[in-house]
């Protein structure tokens, strides 16, 4: 910074003048190409960013996991390397006790119930808690529930899923909930499940349906049982590098624009659970619709006995639980 301009900003601060803040362009990652909803509501923040700090900021989006898979870029958003970041609350469970809870199964007995929770007091508790661990959270995705799809049978007790390998995110707490219901669960990066898929390294997965689709996983899987175990929102989180090297007022632009791109999302989430749904059946897919919930809910016990020893997390689940 030359001279002239340091002495024009001391100036202006003995004036009183407010003097905007350096703008720049921020690097936000996610995992999803560009067309999917998570992607498009970056580039709805990125529009209102720009358009309301006169220009001054961008955010230059990276989709189809140009900047990694979701544990790396968890990690490079952690030491200020990303900006922002769009992920799964799953892949946090190792770092963040608030995530972990997100991600627990059964959890949410609706959609609804989890829109109810994340909207309210309780989500800007879990967003807060991002906090200590090297993140600032901004706001919820949504991620619809997910449900375990496979290549072999129709899953509809636990009992269907022995001797079944079936892909989970890359979190402890993923590995356990699967296997917990008698499978072989096997972590591995989301780029890498359709190969897994067609080579028979696994024999299915576990995801939304419009992850099912658009990654074609259905071609190599078509038993699709509504097992709906988890309703894990997506979360989108900026570094705590980046957030402190914005003003107050810089700050509340982000986050303002964050929660509008996620009210966008989620309509955007609805229509694109629609559509996926019928191309799953237009394609062959086996939807397997009487699936006992209380029978796999059961068999998750002791995920919650492993994961959920904390008795903050313990009285926040019982305030999820009682919400009506």
């Amino acid at each position: 910074m030359g001279f002239l301009r340091v002495a024009m900003l001391a100036l202006a601060v003995l004036a009183g003048i407010v003097v905007p803040a350096a703008g720049r362009e921020f690097r936000a990652a996610d995992t999803q190409a560009f067309d999917y909803p998570t992607v498009q509501a970056l580039l709805v923040m990125d529009w209102i960013v720009q358009e309301k700090s006169g220009g001054r900021h961008s955010i230059k989006v990276f989709h189809s996991r140009q900047l990694g898979e979701e544990k790396e870029t968890i990690e490079q958003t952690r030491v200020g390397a990303i900006d922002l970041n769009r992920s799964s609350a799953a892949p946090f469970t190792g770092l963040v006790p608030e995530a972990g809870l997100l991600a627990l199964p059964y959890l949410f007995r609706s959609v609804e119930h989890m829109h109810r929770v994340i909207d309210g007091p309780i989500g800007e508790e879990i967003l807060a808690g991002f906090e200590p661990y090297g993140f600032v959270g901004l706001a919820f995705y949504d991620s619809g529930a997910r449900s375990i799809y496979n290549a072999v049978r129709p899953l509809r007790t636990p009992a269907d899923l022995k001797g079944l390998r079936i892909r989970v995110q890359q979190s402890d707490q993923m590995v356990a909930m699967i296997s917990a219901l008698g499978a072989d669960a096997v972590p591995l990066p989301y780029g890498q499940v359709l190969t897994g898929l067609a080579t028979g390294i696994v024999d299915g997965a576990e995801n939304n349906w419009p992850s099912y689709v658009t990654t074609d996983h259905m071609r190599h899987a078509r038993f699709y049982s509504l097992t709906e175990h988890v309703m894990t929102p997506e979360v989108l989180v900026m570094s705590a590098r980046a957030w402190q090297s914005l003003d107050e007022t810089d700050r509340a632009i982000f986050k303002a624009a964050a929660r509008e791109s996620s009210r966008f999302m989620r309509a955007q989430w609805s229509e694109w659970e629609e559509r996926s749904q019928k191309a799953a059946k237009e394609a062959g897919a086996v939807i397997v619709t009487d699936v006992d919930k209380k029978a796999f809910a059961a068999a998750m016990q002791p995920v919650y006995d492993r994961f959920v020893t904390d008795p903050r997390m313990q009285a926040l689940i019982e305030r999820i639980r009682k919400l009506e």
